[in-house]
């Protein structure tokens, strides 16, 4: 038997998290997604057997400044592509908003540390989300266009074929068949 799954990252991170931080008795508040504060300075052991728990679930403390600010804008971008209140807001004025650092600093930065910019990661985010939305089944290819803010599906399509290597519609094809594949057993 196969059954398909639909998971909010976010959401798995975070319970991730905190049952960790529970588990290891340490004082902690979580501030926002990826950031949160120790209330008491954790002994060296457990302190490292909970970040090499964490580790296991593939998420890891972050100690660099840069690659800090990096990972923000990360997740303010996930955050944006994902709430749909925030989809029409220009990513640039977003991010510099609430970064509170100019776009230009904050788009060199992602490029030296990501090896991309700050757009092809828009661009890869969106799609990821298209197909969470395309394998859930409940949105038209019309409305993902819609609710990723793509002024066409046309305009969609060609973003996922150039990040994918296929169409919107052979993606659905393929969950499809492996739909009907799966349904046979």
């Amino acid at each position: 038997m196969k059954i398909f799954i639909k998971f909010d990252f976010n959401t798995v991170c975070r319970k991730v998290l905190e049952e960790k931080l529970i588990k290891h008795n340490i004082k902690h508040r979580i501030l926002g997604f990826g950031e949160v504060e120790i209330l008491d300075k954790p002994n060296t052991k457990i302190f490292r057997e909970f970040t090499d728990e964490l580790h296991e679930y593939g998420i890891d403390i972050i100690e660099n400044q840069k690659t800090v600010l990096v990972q923000k804008m990360k997740d303010t971008i996930i955050e944006m592509i994902h709430s749909p209140e925030l989809v029409n807001i220009k990513s640039s004025v977003y991010l510099a908003e609430k970064l509170s650092h100019s776009y230009g600093y904050l788009s060199n930065l992602f490029s030296d540390v990501t090896f991309t910019s700050i757009e092809n990661y828009i661009i890869m985010q969106k799609i990821e989300y298209a197909k969470q939305l395309m394998v859930s089944g409940q949105l038209s290819l019309t409305e993902i266009a819609f609710k990723l803010n793509y002024s066409s599906v046309a305009h969609l399509s060609t973003q996922f074929k150039n990040v994918t290597g296929i169409t919107p519609s052979a993606f659905q094809r393929i969950i499809n068949k492996r739909r009907e594949m799966a349904n046979k057993r």
